[in-house]
């Protein structure tokens, strides 16, 4: 569920199909001297149906004043032709869209902003290395050949160690919510990268009825642990 900050001065509601998503919405007047005290959010909606001089205009001060989260404009059929690249906006919606594009546009616009400011990685864990910026892994040194979908899983597990996750949520975070594939996707590639890590395919584990999740070796957990004092 996502924070989202909607900022209209009409009375009448901008976007009618957020009332049947589960995000979490505020609305403000679409003011410059409203943004003081704008709460914080995830996306930030902004209402461009009536007034797209006055919409274009905010656009610039929420720009110039470090705008973070996306900014998405709500527009009529007609308004669409006026949006250009210099309104510094991430994606424009009408204001007719169903439920399900809006909630898509959404999403997409939280995961272009998340790879945006998000740094590649690097994991060193239970005698694997992980390195996302050239996408390669090793284990006790020895370099894993894996497929760019086998690495995504290993680097996403490892990233959240002994936590479980569901085949659902696996296919939802590693292959991403457009895929339309079953579930089984993921117990095929869970048992491709459990043979390519041979003696040491322990690191991904089953929990029964529930899903997967990275094993921490006990060497790692000791290491974890703080030293005891007396």
């Amino acid at each position: 569920m996502a924070q989202i900050l909607l900022l209209s001065s009409v009375r009448d509601a901008a976007l009618p199909t957020l009332e049947l998503l589960s995000h979490h919405v505020q609305t403000i007047p679409a003011e410059p001297a409203q943004l003081v005290r704008a709460p914080q959010a995830d996306v930030i909606l902004l209402d461009a149906r009536t007034d797209l001089v006055a919409a274009k205009s905010l656009c610039r001060v929420l720009n110039t004043t470090g705008l973070e989260a996306p900014l998405i404009l709500v527009v009529t059929e007609g308004g669409m032709a006026a949006v250009a690249a210099d309104w510094g906006v991430a994606d424009v919606i009408l204001c007719t869209a169903g439920p399900a594009e809006t909630d898509a546009r959404l999403r997409l616009a939280l995961g272009r902003s998340e790879a945006e400011s998000s740094e590649p990685a690097r994991v060193q864990t239970s005698g694997l290395t992980i390195d996302e910026a050239s996408y390669s892994a090793k284990l006790h040194g020895k370099p894993l050949d894996l497929t760019y979908k086998e690495f995504q899983l290993l680097y996403f597990l490892a990233m959240h160690p002994s936590r479980v996750f569901t085949r659902e949520q696996l296919l939802s975070e590693v292959w991403g919510y457009d895929y339309f594939g079953g579930t089984r996707t993921v117990d095929v590639h869970v048992r491709r990268l459990r043979a390519k890590l041979g003696e040491f395919e322990q690191l991904i584990g089953t929990v029964r009825n529930v899903g997967y999740r990275f094993n921490v070796t006990e060497d790692d957990e000791a290491a974890a642990e703080p030293s005891a004092t007396r």
